[in-house]
């Protein structure tokens, strides 16, 4: 698979409210991209993080949104495949439509500590962050562009363990699939082509340190890497990768480890 990756750090700013996260997605982009032997980009430049409310941060991120979007359709339609690193989850409003448009019938594996599946009627927080997949998934629509919302039940969640009391009448009514095991996981992706979007919020906070809402109770890094492996081997094809999360640019040889089966990468 080298040769075939289109490595992107998205720094500009979406929604983000974890200090030094930017930096990280932009050395992790790097990493990737010096182990895969392709030349990463990074588009934007940082801004401090602040809590924002999810009109304001769509309204002035909505530049960086369609930018992530559009990478991905680009690359999918040049023939590579996509790897994002982001500093927020808020990305996957337009990628994951941009990959069920350009590739229909892949799964999207949402790997998470968070289902991410508020509405601007069932949120708490009010963030933008919190609310991107049930976007992707046109429970609510954010007016990012034409692309076709996701079909929710092409949607698998994996170590989600953090849910809001609003976000489980949405996730069952529309049909999103959880899976509490790799074995679940692979029953739903098998032979099929499969997006992989990872929060690495996914991973417990005593393995890796630095999350913006850490939960406990999550993988471990060789769990992870097992897991990512076994989808690379079990999916017809691994279309994509975007990677948000990343607290702390010290880690990124680490996050690469992890990944790097599942794209190819050593």
């Amino acid at each position: 698979m080298e040769g075939d990756l289109s490595v992107v750090a998205l720094v500009c700013r979406t929604s983000d409210r974890a200090v030094g996260a930017a930096d990280a997605a932009a050395a992790l982009a790097r990493e990737i991209g010096a182990r895969a032997h392709v030349d990463a980009r990074i588009i934007g430049s940082a801004e401090p993080p602040r809590d924002g409310r999810w009109d304001d941060d769509l309204r002035d991120g909505r530049g960086c949104l369609l930018e992530a979007g559009g990478q991905v359709s680009d690359a999918l339609r040049s023939g590579l495949i996509p790897v994002l690193t982001a500093a927020d989850c808020s990305i996957s409003m337009t990628t994951l439509r941009e990959v069920a448009r350009e590739r229909p019938g892949t799964v999207v594996l949402w790997l998470d500590a968070h289902a991410d599946f508020n509405s601007p009627a069932s949120t708490e927080s009010g963030y933008l962050g919190g609310m991107c997949l049930a976007a992707a998934c046109g429970v609510w629509e954010p007016g990012l562009g034409s692309a076709d919302p996701v079909a929710p039940e092409s949607v698998v969640l994996a170590g989600v363990r953090d849910i809001d009391a609003g976000e489980l009448p949405l996730i069952d009514t529309n049909g999103l699939v959880r899976a509490d095991s790799t074995e679940e996981v692979l029953d739903q992706i098998a032979d099929r082509p499969v997006f992989v979007h990872l929060d690495l919020d996914v991973l417990d906070p005593e393995v890796l340190p630095g999350a913006k809402f850490p939960a406990p109770d999550g993988l471990d890094s060789e769990d992870l890497m097992d897991l990512l492996e076994a989808v690379a081997e079990e999916a017809e094809q691994v279309v994509g990768l975007e990677i948000t999360g990343l607290g702390a640019t010290e880690h990124a040889p680490l996050v690469a480890d992890v990944v790097g089966p599942l794209i190819g990468i050593v």
